[in-house]
Formats: structure tokens, sequence, C-alpha cells
């Protein structure tokens, strides 16, 4: 559901909402097992998760009077209502509760995804990595109809801007982030079949070549800054992981063939998409609205510390302090930075989530790559670096708040945080799936 319904972050409440409802079974048979004794997340993790959770509620507890209007950006809320003859009721932390409240349902699918993968078996993550790859090709598929059909035809979302590259999205940004983060589990997929193990099975690292040359045109096609600018950090952490994948040493003649074919896509990119990409770069005379706004968002973060003035709400308030001389016929829907937002929206907590989330990062991922080859450390690895690509993305644009980025993230995330576990859990796990799919 978070696939073909979840691209698009505003003004599409009822698919949002078959997303959301589609995450509440999951939710409840994830919580039953947890509490019936599987394995749980590592303690960081459930701390991110019930944090995350928590924060919009803490944001929507109702405060007397008194509180609310004491708190710092309040003043202009409570003039409003002394001007208006009413007097202060009692009233919630954030500036718009149902935005806030919105956000906490929007939450359900990413967590109900991160819970779900951490108990499922290793078969079963293998075949949600090889459905994410599915997706991938389809959005491509479905973006080359969008621009052969010359107009406004095949397009899902009516927020979508006709004649772009979005495939299930109703942005090419963020269908560039699909690209970008399919890359290295494809790769790693693949290169893996070169262990001595798997030799046997050489069409998968094929089709794993054919792949990332196709994310890597597709980018082109795209146009999607950011999406250009991330694709050789990009490239070159999945062809590490995948040397790493296929055992290490000398490398093989097939993994060469990899990294050859991602090089001739880009050399394609150069020859015959240059011109059009270096077009998006030039904003010479035309106003970079993103870079412009950052310090007014900035500054009105600051007004709000150090509790934030509610998620959802950065809409409404950066309305309230937008310089007269920047109004124009367009809007700024998203401060374009998910720090900064995040910032403005939830304060000192939302930045220590972000801080906590940094640190199991570092410690899951620098476990995932000091470990042997092995499947599961393979995506482990692959994990880390799409985490990593969505992170550098959500510097200067909005990823995470699609439910279809969002879900994709949580499972890497999943698949991370099982680089706590040992080599012999791992094996455990992976037999007892074993055994239930011989049941079945």
């Amino acid at each position: 559901m978070a696939l073909f319904a979840g691209g698009a972050s505003r003004l599409h409440e009822l698919r949002l909402a078959l997303v959301e409802l589609a995450a509440l079974p999951v939710l409840v048979l994830a919580i039953s097992k947890l509490l019936g004794g599987c394995p749980r997340p590592t303690p960081l993790a459930m701390l991110l998760i019930f944090g995350t959770a928590a924060l919009p509620l803490v944001q929507l507890i109702p405060l007397p009077p008194s509180v609310w209007t004491a708190l710092p950006g309040r003043d202009q809320a409570a003039l409003a209502l002394e001007l208006s003859g009413l007097q202060p009721s009692w009233s919630a932390l954030s500036f718009a509760p149902d935005k806030t409240w919105r956000s906490f349902l929007a939450l359900l699918p990413p967590i109900a995804m991160f819970i779900g993968v951490g108990l499922s078996g290793s078969a079963d993550r293998g075949r949600l990595v090889h459905i994410i790859l599915g997706f991938a090709v389809l959005s491509i598929v479905l973006a080359t109809a969008q621009v052969a059909s010359g107009g406004d035809q095949l397009y899902l979302w009516p927020t979508t801007s006709p004649g772009t590259v979005v495939g299930f999205f109703a942005n090419r940004n963020h269908l560039a982030t699909l690209c970008l983060l399919t890359m290295p589990l494809a790769a790693v997929m693949g290169a893996r079949v070169l262990r001595r193990q798997d030799r046997s099975d050489k069409l998968t690292l094929w089709l794993s070549i054919l792949f990332i040359c196709m994310m890597v045109l597709s980018l082109g096609v795209i146009r999607s800054r950011m999406g250009v600018v991330l694709l050789v950090p990009t490239l070159a952490g999945s062809i590490l992981a995948a040397w790493i994948a296929s055992g290490g040493g000398r490398p093989k003649p097939l993994l060469l063939g990899l990294v050859g074919g991602a090089t001739v896509a880009v050399g394609a990119i150069v020859i015959f998409a240059l011109t059009p990409l270096l077009a998006r770069f030039d904003t010479a005379g035309v106003r970079e609205g993103r870079f412009e706004n950052w310090p007014i968002v900035a500054e009105a973060a600051n007004t709000y510390l150090p509790l934030g003035s509610g998620l959802g709400s950065f809409d409404a308030v950066y309305r309230s302090v937008e310089p007269l001389e920047l109004l124009d016929s367009t809007f700024f829907n998203q401060a374009h930075n998910e720090y900064l937002e995040i910032w403005l929206e939830t304060g000192w907590l939302g930045a220590a989530l972000i801080c906590v989330f940094l640190v199991w990062f570092i410690r899951r991922s620098w476990t995932a790559w000091r470990a042997r080859p092995g499947r599961e450390r393979d995506i482990q690895r692959a994990a880390s670096i799409g985490i990593g690509v969505v992170l550098l993305h959500s510097a200067v644009d909005y990823p995470l708040r699609t439910e279809t980025i969002a879900v994709i993230v949580a499972m890497m995330c999943a698949l991370l945080d099982m680089a706590a576990r040992s080599d012999e859990e791992l094996t455990v796990d992976m037999k007892s799936a074993r055994r239930r799919q011989r049941a079945d």
C-alpha cells in the first residue's frame, strides 16, 4: 500500500489514510509477537521508536491558558485573542493540532514496517528487498510511459507538474531518491553470487548490472539536482559493498563488469543529457527559494525554542514571518531541509532525537561494515548506504515526508539494526525461516 498509494505528502488524505489503515494490522501483530518474547530491536532503536511516536502526542496535550500563553512564540496568538475580545482557553502546544495528529498517523506505517521486518525471517526479508527493487523498475517504466504520452496522461497525483519524470511519485526528486537508495541493494544482491557457494547463479549478477545501469540512466532523465550530486558517492559506496559481498580480494571479471556498466551509464548521461542537467543548476537571474528562505526559517525556529511550534505547523508559521518583498506567485510549503524544519516544529526534543538516530546509525553501520561477508551482512551494508543517501538528500529536500520513502527507509533501518545480532543469532533466524517455509 505504501508503494502504490504513498508517493505524495500533501492534499491526498484518502490515499494516505489507506496506507495508515494497512499499517494497523501489521503493527498489532508485530507488537503481539514482541510481547510474546520474539527478538526485539536494540534498546537504542526502541528508544527512537517510542520517542518519535510520543513527540506528536505530547504536542497535543491540552495546556491551561496560563501555561501555553507563556510559551515562547505564543504572544501573537494571545494578542489576537485579546483584540478579538476572546478569553484564552485550554490549547495544545502545537499551532496546528490537526496536522500534528496527521503527523502521528503518518508515523504508523514506517513504525509498523520497522518492527515487522525485525521479526521476519531471512527469506521474508529477502523477498521484501526484491519487492523494492521490482517497484523501482515499475516506477521507471511508468515514468517512461508518462514522458511518451506527451501530456498529462498516466500521472497519478493531481499536484504533479506534467512533463516531469515522476513514476509513482508526485515529485521527481523523490523518484531520484528511490533510484539512489536501491542501487546498493541491487549491487550486493548481484555481487554475492560471486562467492564460492553462489557461483552457479550468474544471471542474478547480470540483472544487477542491468538494474544499476537503468537507475543511472533514469537519473539523467529525471534531472533532479541532488540526485545527480549524490550519484557518484552512491555508486562508489555500492561498488565497495559489492566488492566485499563478492568475497574481497582481486576484483572478479563480472564485478568489473558491474563497474564498467555503471561507468558506461554515467558516460551516456554526460554525452546525451549534460546540457539539460547543467541548465538545472544554472540559477542565474532565478530566485532559489529554499536557500534564501532558510535564514528566515532558522530565525522563526529560534522564536519557538525550546519546544517548537508543533509538527505540521511549518506552513502557518512561515506565512506569519515571510517578508513582503519575497511574496510572489509561488509558495514555500516545506523548508526543503528536514533538519531545519524539525528544529522549527519540535525544538530541542526533535534535535535530541536526530542526535540519537545519528548515534544509532553510526554504531550499527560500523558494526555492519566490520563484519565478514555474508547474506545478512551484505544487505546491512547496502542498507547503511541507502539510509545515508536519504540523510544527505534530506538536507535540501523532504523525501521522508512521503510514505513510500519513509516505509522503505524504515525497512532499511530494521535491516541495519540487525547488525547488532551475532552471526549465530542470524543463522538460527535463517534456519527457523526455512522450517516455517517447509511447513507452509
